[in-house]
C-alpha cells in the first residue's frame, strides 16, 4: 500500500490541473458563457452568412 513519492507527486499534479480546468470553466459560465465555441446567431436572424 506504499506509493512512491514520484507517483504521489504525479497524482497530485494531475488533480491540480483538473481542478484548475474545472474552476476556469465555472468562471467562464459566471462571466456569461463559454469561449471558443461556434458563434450562435441571434434569435430571428435567419440571414445566411455566405
Amino acid at each position: 500500500m506504499s506509493e512512491s513519492k514520484e507517483d504521489r507527486q504525479q497524482r497530485l499534479a494531475q488533480a491540480l490541473r483538473n481542478n484548475l480546468r474545472r474552476r476556469k470553466g465555472q468562471a467562464r459560465e459566471r462571466a456569461g458563457g463559454t469561449t471558443g465555441g461556434p458563434a450562435q446567431p441571434a434569435p430571428g436572424d435567419n440571414d445566411p452568412v455566405n
